[in-house]
């Protein structure tokens, strides 16, 4: 038997309660059911194929004139994806849009992530450039201007960063005071890297009113005093316009002030958590293109007479493509998934239904960053061992696995760099359980109590096929609450200065949401794709052991570092205690799922295609 599961799903659970942010570390592995890829509803998947159908057929095909910038072809290219709807997702239907599900959203965002740079000037148009006005305008702003993003008759841009504020972008320097008539306020300074600002019609600037007072502003790119300065010459991304701005003296009407004065943290925060869910989602969709251009590419060359994809050094690299693609896939739509059940709970209609999404992005902040992280970093090395299968050929322009290496090197600095949003995971966790929203340290205690005990670690649920794996997804959770928690009471105060240490923490938290999802969906394909079960059930084993094994090594090192002299041999006995004594061989598994990538000639899990 396999590990018991409740449905949850947003098309049928709307009354469910999810789990919180951050409840993954509460709730023993496997727990319960959760949204995966294989529950997509017949509409879902009609947007994904819209969306794939369209960046094949109109921007794939002019790749070449994206990236040296032709003029014109960018806004004309956002048009035609604004009359197939997909700038309207996002959008209440109150106010001329569809009002659709974030997991809706996140599948046109995956389909577009095909051609990088399209799918970087579409994000920074309909998403943060969009989703400020969304939630944050006054009615009269977004029945004026929102009919209008939704047909891309104007382009959205978002001016957050400056040259001295990246990370810390509550240090920006740019001002804005209101007219000595109190009809506009005057905005003074620049801003940098602002993605599609050489097409872009307004933009959402933050600025810091007298100085002080951190806050969002909504701005007509024709604005006198507005200079938009010369497009920057970037490493990858090449077709998407990035260029800074500079204001001298610019009136902007004060009713255009986005939400309330001194409120744009909330904004700033908000709308990252937004562009974190979506950049997730999107280099998964770009690490599948990869995986599928490196396979095609493998079963043509030949070398020693024979093709790459008989090699089975090369079948491990594609198989790790696949498993990595794999966990990301059930990481995001699961976070997806969530956002959408708690969306539900209030009416699309009820005035106050965008402040209720914004209060469930928040709420699901945790998972947006560790999404984003891991996403990042599956497609890096996805790409990385793209251009290693094609040799010296990936080296060349002229292979498409060559823009995709330079392209995804950005995803890891853009919405927050991955080291800000390491630091933010464990922060964000023990900031809710001090505040006693997540009850992580009691569950923490009851997981010591249990090892100095000298327990050994928990049976197998079980007996069935991914019994062990469910074993392993609980260990790590185990191991992943008391490191947190054995660092929270060493450390107290001190935590937040040893980044180091937040850096281990994060990597075991986003192991244990990482293999929670992939078993958690493995088990539930018996019912939701039993065709391709082994399939599920492979991918499953092969990142269960991989994630244990590094998280188990993650948790002792950080046991060393925190008792480098005294206590440390108790510590780390206590964690001898979730090692497992069996194992079993990983290499026949990749295998058999490097020939199911070879036979697809992609991504074998193809449910959209």
């Amino acid at each position: 038997m396999v590990a018991q599961v409740h449905e949850m799903s947003p098309g049928s659970a709307a009354d469910a309660k999810p789990s919180p942010g951050g409840g993954f570390l509460l709730e023993n592995a496997c727990h319960r059911d959760i949204f995966t890829a294989e529950k997509f509803s017949e509409e879902q998947r009609a947007f994904y194929k819209t969306a794939l159908d369209f960046v094949e057929k109109e921007v794939v095909p002019h790749h070449k004139e994206i990236e040296v910038k032709a003029e014109g072809l960018m806004p004309r290219l956002l048009r035609k994806a604004g009359e197939l709807g997909f700038h309207m997702i996002d959008i209440p239907e109150r106010f001329g849009g569809l009002g659709l599900d974030k997991t809706t959203s996140l599948l046109v965002s995956e389909a577009i992530a095909r051609q990088g740079s399209f799918s970087v000037a579409l994000g920074a148009h309909n998403g943060i450039g969009m989703l400020p006005l969304v939630f944050y305008g006054s009615d009269a702003l977004r029945n004026e201007w929102l009919p209008k993003f939704a047909t891309a008759e104007i382009i959205g841009a978002y001016a957050l960063t400056e040259p001295g504020s990246g990370s810390d972008a509550l240090g920006a320097k740019t001002t804005a005071v209101l007219s000595p008539d109190g009809k506009h306020w005057i905005l003074n300074g620049s801003k940098m890297w602002i993605t599609n600002a050489g097409i872009a019609d307004v933009f959402t600037v933050f600025a810091k009113i007298d100085g002080k007072k951190f806050s969002a502003f909504f701005v007509d790119a024709k604005s006198p005093g507005l200079t938009v300065g010369a497009e920057e010459h970037k490493m990858g991304i090449r077709g998407s316009s990035t260029c800074a701005l500079t204001f001298e003296d610019v009136k902007v009407p004060k009713e255009n002030l986005l939400g309330e004065e001194g409120r744009g943290h909330k904004i700033a925060f908000n709308i990252l958590n937004i562009g974190r869910l979506r950049l997730g989602v999107a280099v998964m969709g770009g690490a599948k293109r990869v995986l599928e251009v490196a396979t095609l590419y493998a079963k043509e060359r030949k070398q020693f007479g024979k093709s790459l994809t008989e090699f089975r050094i090369i079948q491990q690299k594609l198989a790790d493509m696949a498993v990595g693609i794999y966990t990301a896939e059930s990481m995001s739509y699961r976070t997806t998934g969530l956002v959408d059940i708690a969306a539900s709970r209030s009416a699309k209609d009820d005035p106050e239904h965008e402040k209720h999404l914004q209060d469930v992005l928040e709420e699901y902040n945790i998972e947006s960053s560790i999404m984003k992280v891991f996403g990042s970093e599956v497609l890096d090395s996805v790409v990385d061992d793209g251009v290693q299968i094609h040799g010296g050929y990936g080296y060349s322009e002229e292979y498409a696995v060559e823009v995709a290496y330079r392209d995804s090197r950005i995803n890891r600095i853009f919405e927050g760099t991955n080291e800000i949003n390491r630091m933010l995971i464990p922060g964000t966790i023990l900031k809710r359980a001090m505040k006693g929203e997540l009850d992580v340290l009691p569950v923490a205690q009851e997981v010591q109590q249990s090892l100095s005990k000298a327990q050994s670690p928990i049976p197998p649920l079980g007996d069935g096929p991914l019994a062990q794996e469910v074993q392993l997804a609980e260990l790590v959770r185990r191991a992943t609450v008391y490191v947190v928690a054995t660092a929270a009471m060493k450390l107290m105060t001190e935590l937040e200065k040893e980044q180091e240490q937040l850096t281990l923490l994060a990597d075991m938290c986003i192991d244990t949401y990482a293999i929670d999802s992939t078993v958690r969906r493995a088990i539930q394909a018996a019912k939701d794709d039993p065709q391709n079960v082994a399939l599920h059930e492979a991918m499953a084993t092969v990142a269960a052991y991989t994630i244990y094994e590094r998280a188990l090594a993650r948790a002792r090192r950080i046991v060393i570092e925190l008792f480098p002299d005294e206590d440390q041999y108790t510590r780390a006995m206590e964690l001898r205690r979730l090692d497992i004594n069996e194992t079993l061989p990983l290499f026949p598994l990749q295998r058999m799922i490097a020939a199911k990538v070879i036979e697809a000639g992609a991504y074998p899990l193809h449910y959209l295609r």
